[in-house]
């Protein structure tokens, strides 16, 4: 074998960049989270993985819900600013139109081509400085232009990727084969 070993690094590539949504008073914020990820498909769930520390995750402990907000890659200037400010000491809701869907406290973000509002149903302390939040998807929200026969199209909802130790952003590339078919080539 000539691999070299690397480390104890979470080299998963590529992260989706997500916008998760709180709020306090009435208050939206946003900030940018890499570590997300489905992980149940009936009844839908979400984990996202938020510093003890931040006051997002201090406005989703209070409230027991949040939103999941999937920038395209048009908006990486805001996104990736979201990330550089902490809403404790700067008001990011200016930055995007707001809406409410059927949870008062999980503020979604009207120019995300797909949004998720989510209930907490779990929190586990992880090692270190780290929470896991498990949601549970209520309702989901998109336009029709980033559909396609009433799905979400990547394409067309162009999300933000995030290559974490290059500390880079890309988009979306080409289909390079169809999911549970391609393969059915090498029987």
């Amino acid at each position: 074998m000539n691999k070299l070993k690397l480390g104890d690094k979470n080299y998963l590539y590529p992260s989706p960049i997500v916008l998760v949504g709180a709020s306090t008073n009435g208050n939206p914020n946003y900030m940018p989270v890499s570590f997300c990820s489905i992980i149940n498909r009936v009844p839908a769930m979400i984990a996202i993985s938020l510093n003890k520390s931040h006051y997002t995750r201090s406005m989703i402990k209070e409230n027991g819900v949040f939103s999941i907000n999937i920038p395209s890659a048009d908006m990486v200037e805001d996104t990736d600013y979201c990330g550089l400010v902490s809403g404790r000491d700067v008001d990011k809701s200016g930055l995007f139109d707001t809406f409410f869907g059927v949870l008062d406290h999980a503020p979604m973000i009207e120019e995300c081509p797909l949004n998720l509002e989510c209930k907490v149903v779990h929190e586990l302390e992880l090692e270190g400085s780290n929470v896991a939040i498990i949601g549970q998807v209520i309702e989901t929200y998109s336009d029709e232009r980033f559909l396609t026969n009433h799905q979400p199209d990547l394409k067309k909802i162009n999300p933000i990727l995030l290559s974490m130790y290059e500390y880079n952003y890309y988009s979306v590339g080409e289909i390079i084969g169809k999911a549970w078919s391609v393969g059915k080539n090498k029987k």
